[in-house]
């Protein structure tokens, strides 16, 4: 499933879809497709809707991932069940996979299916155990793990369960069944109170691994720093320099530039003289950092340049940004692609830059 929109991760996603929003310097869905491919799942389709094209462009189709991978754009979007209704005839032959492409997880597959299989219903979904239940759609269960109902946010004091849905199912080809066609159908809010009131069976899988929906800009951060310490189980390109500080072909790092780690440079980044970086920190491909300059506990994409003297804390900048000498970042902002903060410039605590945004040194942009 990439259709979505991303809206809470906006002003990321203004020029990007959700699913090539970058995780460690790479797609979030490439993590997706590769670790279906380590199971075994090769045979692969995408819907896309958003800043299609994008998807298109990385992918291709799939060989590089070792995958076959096919598309369907959505014209007008049909909810998360109508989108793979539309795939309903390649879809049609025995049990399938369906996976969000904005999730981050390391969760065994194979294992997942084996106990779908095992049980024998038309649906598995995977599920985990949260701290929360508040923030989250939950799963009540019976003691054979049987699905018996839902709660939507519960208060605390009412939830029945703390097992909340990862959007990660196995399915048996009949559930088409339960998809109308040419109808927006949700899974949550439609298929499965269908399958409950025909009295299928329906199961949960409890994951024990890496799950994160990267549904906010916090959740965002925090599974790109889960990533850079090892948490999650994905391949971090590059060459570790030293403990926890990694580099990506043609990074170059002055001599006298400090280097706290984790901390990830992409291909082709340029440390300066004196810059200082306290991870954790992701730098995208081609980023500078003029002398200097000091980031920490941040993401930069792509392109991005951070001038002499600048300074960047607890915060996400988008691809092709430009930050002037001197300029400031504060804590929790994210600014958008192509912003042009100017010298001695300052981008205040929390604020949200769109796409393009010029901020000048005598006005700074956003509130404390």
């Amino acid at each position: 499933m990439a259709a979505g929109l991303g809206t809470r991760l906006m002003p990321l996603t203004e020029l990007t879809s959700k699913p090539t929003v970058p995780i460690v310097n790479h797609p979030i869905m490439e993590y997706i497709v590769r670790l279906l491919a380590a199971h075994g799942v090769t045979d692969l389709a995408a819907n896309l809707h958003y800043h299609p094209d994008e998807i298109r462009e990385h992918f291709g189709d799939g060989s590089a991932f070792g995958v076959d991978l096919r598309y369907l754009f959505e014209l007008e979007l049909s909810g998360t069940a109508g989108g793979v209704g539309r795939f309903r005839d390649f879809l049609s032959d025995g049990t399938f996979l369906v996976m969000s492409g904005d999730s981050l997880t390391d969760i065994d597959l194979t294992a997942f299916l084996a106990a779908h299989r095992e049980r024998g219903g038309i649906c598995t979904m995977a599920v985990k155990s949260v701290d929360d239940p508040s923030r989250y759609g939950v799963v009540v269960h019976d003691d054979r793990d049987r699905v018996t109902g839902f709660q939507e946010k519960p208060d605390r004091s009412e939830a029945l369960s703390n097992l909340c849905n990862c959007g990660i199912y196995a399915l048996e080809s009949r559930i088409f069944d339960f998809i109308p066609e040419g109808e927006f159908v949700d899974f949550a809010k439609d298929v499965f109170p269908a399958l409950m009131a025909a009295d299928e069976r329906f199961h949960v899988w409890r994951v024990d691994s890496y799950w994160n929906d990267i549904g906010s800009l916090d959740v965002y951060r925090q599974g790109n720093f889960d990533a850079l310490n090892g948490i999650v189980g994905v391949d971090l390109a590059g060459r570790e320099m030293s403990s926890g500080i990694r580099l990506a072909d043609g990074a170059d790092v002055a001599a006298d530039a400090v280097l706290v780690p984790p901390v990830m440079l992409g291909r082709g980044c340029r440390v300066a003289a004196g810059a200082r970086v306290v991870g954790p920190v992701v730098l995208g491909d081609g980023c500078e950092l003029g002398e200097g300059a000091s980031v920490d506990r941040s993401i930069l994409w792509s392109g991005t340049t951070v001038g002499s003297r600048a300074t960047v804390r607890d915060a996400i900048l988008a691809g092709r940004v430009l930050l002037g000498d001197g300029a400031v970042v504060g804590p929790d902002a994210v600014v958008g692609d192509g912003c042009h903060i100017e010298s001695g410039a300052r981008v205040c605590n929390g604020a949200r830059l769109a796409a393009g945004t010029d901020v000048g040194a005598a006005s700074p942009s956003g509130a404390d």
